[in-house]
């Protein structure tokens, strides 16, 4: 199964492709997560990455599509992959394309977790993070006490792509440049649409519906 995950920013990508992963035993490919490892260990890409995710902007495509097709070849991605975060825009969409048939390894859907932007905004913008990789969320997930890690008892932060007035630029980014996508794989006859302002579970089970039919 060759799958690729879309949907605003905080539409839950992540947190559905880890489960989705371990259920039918496919790599999650996230391009953010790859991207923020680089910034926390300083890295001459996270560097130049983190200055443009710290202003709620999109990552350059040469940053991005030489380590997506590296990563694609790898021996894990054999029985296939779910791509999350990647493509965002429409020349990303055709790069993809082209590097899927060159290694042979075209999509098989294309899963947009619709989610409304304000809904949007009160996810992300009550994220916090601790630097030993643990997440909360002030309303969803508090951690047991008020601004420390459960794990490690190391203060929380919020990132500083995750305020509400970056999540808003983010949006805004997303709705001009990220959007048409929709369009876009819609006419290539790859989009299903799932309604992502459910539960985490009920979200999970539609997906899953969906992704049964390629095993």
């Amino acid at each position: 199964m060759n799958i690729v995950l879309f949907g605003p920013p905080g539409a839950g990508k992540g947190t559905q492709a880890k489960e989705l992963s371990q259920k039918y035993d496919i790599p999650h490919i996230s391009t953010g997560d790859i991207l923020r490892a680089n910034v926390r260990e300083g890295t001459e890409l996270g560097l130049k990455a983190k200055e443009y995710m710290d202003k709620g902007e999109l990552v350059p495509d040469q940053v991005l599509i030489g380590l997506i097709k590296d990563r694609l070849e790898e021996p894990d991605c054999e029985k296939g992959y779910l791509l999350d975060g990647y493509p965002r825009t429409i020349p990303q969409a055709d790069a993809l394309e082209d590097i899927l048939g060159e290694i042979s390894k075209p999509l098989d859907v294309v899963i947009n977790i619709d989610v409304s932007d304000e809904e949007v905004v009160k996810r992300i913008s009550g994220r916090r993070t601790c630097s030993c990789g643990e997440s909360y969320h002030v309303m969803f997930n508090p951690p047991e006490k008020e601004g420390l890690c459960n794990a490690c008892g190391a203060q929380l932060y919020q990132r500083d792509d995750d305020s509400e007035d970056v999540v808003r630029q983010r949006l805004a980014v997303y709705n001009e440049k990220t959007k048409p996508l929709i369009n876009y794989y819609e006419e290539k006859g790859l989009l299903v649409n799932v309604d992502g302002n459910g539960s985490v579970d009920k979200v999970f089970e539609t997906i899953s519906e969906i992704m049964d039919r390629y095993k």
